[in-house]
């Protein structure tokens, strides 16, 4: 008898807790409807162009990628622009900032704000970056608890869909798009996300727009960095419609290439396959997730951009390409290490813990195979310069405004991490404790920040660099 009354009360309380999903779900619809515009002609659908990195008339070129990892990882990305705005370097014109020589910022997920906001406001975003983001509760918007409503829109797609976009626009971009970051700013912006069907990089760029025949300059620069943000289940995809109908007919060479070659390389070959379908229709959605599910340094967009090139010199033009001496990338990793406890026992983890597990298993894997694959890229880069440049005619030289003593082999590339193994294994572990979601104390921020400035101010890659002008 006791038993049968606990049977049914258990019905009971299922049943309720079932009426209270359902409910919630006829109440609750993820708004994640594109928002993306097609192009008022017919695109180019390439990814590579000297577009994609701005002219300058200097002969350094400074590349920055700041990676996925929260709030912490950008508040590590704002100590290292505010070191770099410190650090002052001899030119033509005179001692320089080296804030004001950076050409090119990625981002991925916390160091996608961050790029974003740098990229739109300068040195004049680092004054007001800390207030209005870093000692913010950018979670404040955020459905975070477990409750029926949360539940079943966590089936659905993501708990959380328009709010962070809304949220960042609000306090940060006020309506900015990307035609404010357009062809002749500097530095150039890249935000990436993840393709979640084609398992590939998406950056938001001109040229990969091009690729799905959409308009990067009317898009929201707070929907792509909230793209670049969102983590699966906690946030829905934000989508993106392709227009195949604004297409050209005939594709890239790059795409040809790689397809008919056996021996192209993987990143190319897959990305050549994802453009193949937004252009024929087969994709007429993208499905966006966090830019760190296939790539959390935010390297492999640059990487397929030089794979992609037409030239020897691309994505740089001709003139660039004659004229730089020194070129320094550093990846600025702000990103997660392991954490949990449940490796100490038998027992355990828990489904939510497998499922945080397996993300961060796939972004670990993923920041070493791109880093290898940018590495690699730039070294063989550097070489197919050299032989470009001195292989250049008296009247080419000329054309391309070679200046009178030109050496064509003066040519070195520095390209390094910045992270926290760079302040030593206790201090790394401390900073490595420290939560990755988008909210920290005052404490936290001034520590990460504080961490930024040294570790770029001691990183050994640099020091090399500046020692080499």
């Amino acid at each position: 008898m006791r038993t049968g009354a606990i049977a049914r009360g258990v019905n009971i309380c299922a049943r309720v807790a079932l009426c209270a999903v359902v409910a919630a779900g006829c109440a609750t619809t993820i708004h994640n409807e594109p928002i993306n515009q097609p192009l008022p002609g017919l695109g180019e659908g390439i990814l590579s162009s000297g577009r994609e990195i701005p002219e300058s008339s200097d002969d350094i070129l400074i590349g920055l990628a700041f990676s996925g990892g929260g709030m912490r990882a950008a508040a590590f990305a704002y100590g290292v622009l505010t070191e770099f705005d410190d650090t002052h370097v001899r030119s033509k014109r005179a001692a320089a900032s080296l804030l004001d020589r950076v050409d090119f910022v990625s981002g991925v997920s916390g160091g996608a704000v961050t790029a974003a906001y740098f990229g739109l406001k300068g040195r004049a975003g680092l004054s007001d970056f800390r207030d209005r983001f870093l000692l913010r509760n950018a979670e404040e918007s955020l459905a975070t608890g477990i409750t029926p409503v949360n539940v079943y829109r966590a089936y659905e797609g993501g708990v959380n869909d328009a709010q962070f976009p809304r949220w960042l626009d609000d306090n940060l971009f006020h309506g900015a798009t990307f035609r404010e970051l357009g062809p002749g700013h500097r530095p150039r912006v890249w935000i990436n996300a993840s393709d979640i069907y084609n398992r590939t990089p998406f950056v938001f760029s001109n040229a990969t727009f091009n690729a799905i025949c959409s308009d990067l300059d009317s898009y929201p620069i707070a929907s792509a960095v909230a793209a670049s943000a969102a983590m699966p289940i906690v946030f829905a995809p934000v989508v993106l419609q392709t227009f195949p109908d604004r297409c050209p007919p005939k594709v890239p060479s790059w795409m040809e290439r790689s397809q008919n070659d056996p021996a192209a390389a993987p990143m190319l070959k897959e990305f050549a396959a994802a453009v193949a379908r937004y252009r024929d229709g087969s994709v007429p959605y993208v499905k966006l997730l966090d830019g760190g599910l296939v790539d959390n340094y935010g390297l492999s967009g640059f990487t397929i951009a030089r794979l992609s090139a037409e030239t020897p010199y691309g994505p740089l033009t001709a003139r660039q390409a004659v004229r730089i001496r020194r070129v320094l990338f550093l990846v600025i990793d702000g990103g997660r290490g392991p954490s949990g406890n449940w490796s100490q026992a038998a027992a355990g983890p828990t489904g939510p813990e497998i499922v945080w597990a397996a993300a961060d298993t796939a972004i670990d894997s993923s920041v070493r195979s791109s880093f290898t694959a940018f590495d690699r890229t730039m070294s063989e880069w550097r070489d197919t310069l050299v032989r470009w440049r001195c292989g250049l005619s008296l009247e080419e030289r000329s054309k391309n405004n070679a200046p009178r003593g030109w050496d064509c082999r003066d040519l070195k590339f520095f390209v390094g991490r910045v992270n926290f193994d760079d302040l030593g294994r206790k201090r790394a572990l401390d900073l490595g404790a420290i939560p990755t979601r988008f909210k920290l104390n005052p404490a936290e921020v001034e520590t990460v920040v504080a961490a930024g400035r040294e570790a770029l101010r001691i990183n050994p890659t640099l020091r090399s660099f500046l020692a080499s002008l």
